[in-house]
């Protein structure tokens, strides 16, 4: 149960309904449950699982992606990828990397500094 404080004694929490209990519960249970994210034609959706060559997706949330993504691991700018989709097996989308290129915070030199 989620503890919100006392009041003279007792729990405010007991005096919630118990749906507003459970919907403030549940940041705290899925904290970080979609923490890696790709960033694709301004939406987000959040990646199942990530490997060195791709990752998945659910497939009835993002199985239209392609192209160049974005991949963010919660707010840290991770990778710019070139991707395609390699397969869809038990609603989970596989993509690829055709190219995959380090997210910087800064362009990269063309030039030796001194």
């Amino acid at each position: 149960m989620l503890t919100l404080g006392t009041d003279s004694g007792g729990m405010m929490s007991d005096m919630l309904p118990k749906a507003v209990r459970e919907g403030l519960a549940a940041p705290n249970r899925n904290k970080f449950r979609h923490r890696l994210t790709i960033h694709a034609g301004g939406k987000v959706y959040p990646i199942l699982r990530l490997f060195d060559r791709g990752f998945e997706v659910d497939d009835g949330t993002a199985n239209h992606l392609r192209g160049l993504v974005d991949i963010y691991d919660g707010q840290r700018h991770m990778t710019h990828a070139l991707i395609v989709a390699t397969g869809e097996e038990d609603g989970v989308r596989r993509y690829e990397y055709k190219r995959q290129t380090p997210a910087t915070a800064t362009p990269p030199r063309d030039f030796v500094e001194p």
